[in-house]
C-alpha cells in the first residue's frame, strides 16, 4: 500500500498534536500539578520562615504551570485542524479497505474506527473546555465534560505506544517497508 502526500503530511501533524497533547497532560498529572506544586510551594516557603496560605500557593502553582497549559491549547487546535484535514483527504482520496478477513485485521480496524470516534470527540470537547464559559455553558457541564474529557485522554496513552509497536512489529514481518512508506512514499 502506498500512502499520498495528504495522507503522510496527516499522519505526522496529527502525531505532533497528539504527541504534544500528551506531553502536556502528563507535565499536568506529574511535575506540574498544581496540588503537589502548591504543597511543594507552602512547604519551602515555611523552611525559609515565609508562610502562605494554601490559596496562594496554589495561584502560584497554577502560574507556574500556565504556559505549558497554552501549549495544549495550541496543540488541541493542531488536532482540530489535524481532523478536519484528515475528512477533507477522506473525500479528495476516498479509503482503500485494507483486508479484514483476518480476526487480527477485524480488530485493528475496530481499534482505528475507536481511535477516530475519540478524535472527534476529544476536539469537540477540548474547543467546548477552552470556549464553552463564553458562551453560557455551565459550570457543571465543563465540569462534567473536563472529567470525560481527562477519561479518556488515557486511551490515547494506551493506544499510542500500542500503535507503533504495532507498525514495527507489521513492518518487520508481514508488511514490509510500512514505516518508510509512511515517511517517503516509496
Amino acid at each position: 500500500m502506498k500512502y499520498s502526500k495528504l495522507l503522510r503530511l496527516w499522519h505526522w501533524l496529527n502525531f505532533l498534536a497528539i504527541f504534544g497533547l500528551l506531553g502536556t497532560f502528563f507535565l499536568r498529572k506529574t511535575f506540574l500539578s498544581w496540588r503537589t506544586n502548591s504543597e511543594l510551594i507552602v512547604q519551602k516557603l515555611a523552611e525559609v520562615n515565609i508562610e502562605v496560605t494554601a490559596e496562594v500557593a496554589k495561584a502560584l502553582a497554577k502560574a507556574i504551570r500556565a504556559p505549558m497549559w497554552e501549549w495544549h491549547i495550541i496543540f488541541g487546535y493542531l488536532l482540530v485542524f489535524s481532523l478536519i484535514f484528515r475528512i477533507y483527504i477522506f473525500f479528495k482520496e476516498g479509503v482503500s479497505y485494507k483486508d479484514t478477513t483476518s480476526i487480527h485485521k477485524i480488530g485493528v480496524t475496530l481499534l482505528y474506527a475507536v481511535f477516530y470516534l475519540l478524535i472527534i470527540f476529544m476536539s469537540i470537547s477540548g474547543l467546548v473546555l477552552t470556549f464553552g464559559a463564553d458562551v453560557g455553558v455551565s459550570k457543571e457541564l465543563l465540569g462534567s465534560i473536563k472529567d470525560n474529557h481527562e477519561s479518556i485522554a488515557w486511551f490515547f496513552v494506551f493506544f499510542v505506544p500500542l500503535h507503533i509497536g504495532g507498525v514495527v512489529v507489521a513492518d518487520m514481518t508481514n508488511e514490509k517497508n510500512l514505516i518508510s512508506k509512511m515517511v517517503s512514499g516509496k
